[in-house]
This record gives structure tokens, C-alpha cells and sequence, in this order.
């Protein structure tokens, strides 16, 4: 798993509850457009779901 990936998973761990694509940026510093692209990546695989539009969380 790429490091950045790790970030973002470790993001929605600390926080409990679904995030949208900023509120993960504005945590991990990465920026906005790549964690879009994580976040797309993660929810292919199944590691994150989406309960509402726009936001995501772990399953």
C-alpha cells in the first residue's frame, strides 16, 4: 500500500465517522486532488464506502 494511501485510511480511523475529500486533506496535507484519487481507488477495493454522497468511510 502506498504510503499516501496509508494516510488516508489512518484519516478516517481517527475520525470516527465519514469524511468528505477536503476534511481528509486538511488532515493529511495531501492534496485535495490526489486524495480524490485515493478515495476513488480505496472504494474500487472495498476498503471504503460511501453511506451519502460525498463522503466516505471505512466499512
Amino acid at each position: 500500500m502506498a504510503d499516501n494511501e496509508a494516510k488516508v485510511i489512518e484519516a478516517f480511523k481517527k475520525a470516527g465517522e465519514p469524511l468528505k475529500a477536503g476534511q481528509v486533506a486538511d488532515t493529511t496535507g495531501i492534496e485535495a486532488k490526489e486524495v480524490g484519487k485515493i478515495i476513488k481507488k480505496l472504494a474500487k477495493e472495498g476498503k471504503l464506502i460511501s453511506p451519502k454522497r460525498c463522503f466516505y468511510g471505512l466499512p
